[in-house]
């Protein structure tokens, strides 16, 4: 039986109004055409385009690596996927960091050139202003918050140790407040890494915006962000271990090669190509 589309195109307004609802709303990453159209069938509210697909990918060691000319090669690869779902881009480390001007010249280049619906700007509690100003120029913003891969370094966490670490307890207070401010900013949505399940639910209570959240998340926030190569076990390393995942591609992939590679070594036709 194949697979078909949820119906009605999301907007943020519905997504805003899943939250006063009580529903939980699920935001897939993609970084190419076939899944996006694969996320975009299932239903999902938001596809983003994540700054990590440098390291999850291309094999890089650190997504600060990441430049604006690369995100916008992938999001327009996953632009011609999306029709239904949100698309969600993040900006690569530096146009936020130049302040107000830069983050709108990276926000509009983002829309006009890749046609995304959102933004996500990583560490946009240090950049309030920045993100007023993307929002005055009405593009809407997707604010990210706590220990991130932008800002591990903040907290003396290194990047390979974010995605287990949470933000500490008596850190509440001054999250909460970070989360306000960027509601205030004009955030229309906010993704807090490592929310942890105590301030976890104190920002998702403290906001009228839905607080989305990827690892260091749970049950607790208004939906989850995962990357789709994350929940299909697609990493090599899967090779060599049985992930926690909803399936092990990395397995597949390398028992249907494995085939393919004897069948040419045998002399006989291969499949999935044009019939001879």
């Amino acid at each position: 039986m194949s697979a078909a589309a949820a119906p009605g195109k999301v907007t943020v307004p519905s997504l805003q109004a899943m939250k006063a609802a009580g529903e939980k709303s699920v935001c897939l990453v993609a970084w190419d055409y076939q899944m996006a159209r694969i996320a975009d069938r299932v239903g999902v509210e938001i596809v983003s385009v994540g700054d990590t697909v440098g390291v999850n990918l291309w094999g890089q060691p650190h997504p600060l690596e990441i430049t604006m000319e690369e995100m916008l090669v992938v999001a327009k690869a996953v632009r011609r996927g999306v029709t239904r779902a949100l698309l969600s881009c993040d900006f690569p480390f530096g146009p936020l960091q130049e302040g107000p001007a830069g983050a709108v010249r990276a926000a509009v280049r983002l829309v006009k050139e890749a046609g995304v619906d959102l933004v996500k700007l990583d560490g946009a509690a240090n950049f309030p202003e920045a993100v007023e100003a993307v929002t005055r120029a009405g593009i809407p913003v997707f604010a990210q918050f706590g220990i991130t891969p932008q800002t591990a370094l903040k907290y003396g966490i290194a990047y390979s140790a974010a995605s287990s670490a949470q933000v500490p307890e008596e850190m509440l207070d001054e999250l909460v407040g970070e989360a306000r401010r960027l509601e205030s900013a004009g955030a229309v949505a906010l993704n807090f890494t490592n929310s942890g399940p105590v301030v976890g639910p104190a920002v998702v209570e403290a906001v009228s915006i839905p607080v989305l959240g990827g690892f260091g998340g749970g049950p607790w926030l208004d939906g989850r962000i995962r990357m789709t190569t994350a929940a299909l076990g697609y990493s090599a390393d899967n090779l060599d271990r049985e992930p926690d995942t909803y399936l092990n591609v990395a397995r597949l992939a390398y028992d249907a090669l494995s085939r393919c590679a004897a069948d040419i070594r045998a002399g006989r036709q291969i499949r999935g190509g044009i019939k001879i």
